[in-house]
């Protein structure tokens, strides 16, 4: 028995939100004091570090859960499966519902739930949970997926990842250029089939890293301290990210039975091109190679940085040949891997 992925779909928002949109923001210091530097100089740095160009909002009439339910839909389709056969709804998400210009996040009843409803699934057997795992979520709940099947409790399970960041982002922050909204799912079942997830690898590094992202209050000391926004400590991720996941995906290689000679393209987290890139670098050299040409797939230029979603959406673009010079073919070697709030990262060797 292997475990894969059978189905595999995404909802990417149609409004297009372009960096030069950001031209009249007011943006501050942590401590409120102005930029030395105009909004054009801001907005050309931030391109030159993260790679965005452009970012997708949702439509205000959705919610999380209803991009959510979008994907999944694509991904039963895909799958070409009836829904009532799946085992486990697992939701990845890190502020559930939050409506337009509303300030509460609702995640009663869970998204999960919530997109069982809209799926109009009547089987109580059909098991539907949420998870808060950070930007790592997708991979985790892909994990998750296939602990249940090994352990002969599924047969079947439909992961999502979907967030809405647009919602909870101060708009006094130049990190808020970063986020985006999104939603990408995937059907992880039981076959006969070879492939599959071959290994993974999951951690969490709390002891002094638990809060470089969190909850905070807007660089804006005018406004409500009682509302907060996702904050993050920029630097200290990138640091933590280039220690600790290159190391991650060596661990998780190495238990596949693969070599990196084998690796075809590598799916990673996209929080920051540069980022992704000095990962990359790093990874190759813990193995005294030259990293192939072509080898990561990158969506972040154009969708930005939609936490859970990333991973799942640059997978389906990429099997829909979507992006320029990318494609997978039978018995493609590929990772997963991610990096995010908790501080968590993981990692998963497939065989497509």
């Amino acid at each position: 028995m292997n475990i894969k992925i059978t189905g595999i779909g995404s909802y990417i928002p149609s409004s297009i939100e372009k960096n030069e949109d950001f031209n009249q923001h007011i943006f501050l210091n942590s401590d409120g004091s102005s930029f030395g530097h105009s909004n054009e100089v801001i907005i050309e740095k931030f391109k030159a570090i993260t790679g965005i160009g452009e970012r997708r909002y949702v439509n205000p009439m959705l919610n999380c859960s209803d991009i959510a339910f979008f994907a999944a839909e694509k991904a039963i389709s895909n799958a070409n499966i009836d829904p009532e056969t799946l085992d486990y709804i697992i939701v990845a998400h890190n502020f559930g519902d939050v409506k337009h210009n509303t300030i509460q996040s609702d995640m009663v009843p869970c998204l999960a739930s919530r997109v069982k409803h809209n799926l109009r699934i009547k089987n109580p057997k059909c098991v539907a949970y949420d998870i808060l795992f950070g930007c790592p979520g997708w991979i985790q709940g892909v994990i998750q997926a296939q602990a249940f099947i090994k352990a002969g409790i599924a047969k079947r399970c439909l992961v999502i990842g979907a967030e809405t960041l647009s919602r909870v982002v101060d708009k006094h922050d130049r990190d808020s250029m970063i986020y985006s909204d999104g939603a990408g799912a995937s059907i992880i079942e039981a076959t006969d089939e070879e492939g599959g997830i071959l290994s993974h690898e999951t951690a969490t590094y709390s002891y002094d890293e638990a809060y470089y992202l969190h909850f905070g209050n807007s660089y804006n000391k005018d406004l409500n301290p009682d509302t907060r926004y996702i904050k993050m400590d920029g630097r200290k991720i990138y640091e933590f990210a280039l220690s600790h996941v290159p190391q991650a995906m060596k661990t998780c290689l190495d238990n596949s039975g693969y070599g990196i000679e084998d690796v075809k393209k590598i799916f990673i987290h996209q929080a920051n091109e540069k980022m992704d890139e000095a990962i990359l670098k790093r990874f190759y050299r813990l193995y005294r190679a030259n990293i192939p040409e072509g080898i990561m797939p990158m969506s972040i230029s154009k969708l930005g940085n939609s936490s859970v979603a990333t991973v799942p959406t640059l997978l389906d673009l990429v099997l829909q040949n979507k992006i320029e010079n990318q494609s997978l073919s039978k018995g493609d070697v590929i990772i997963f891997a991610s990096v995010g709030a908790g501080m968590h990262i993981n990692a998963i060797v497939y065989k497509y």
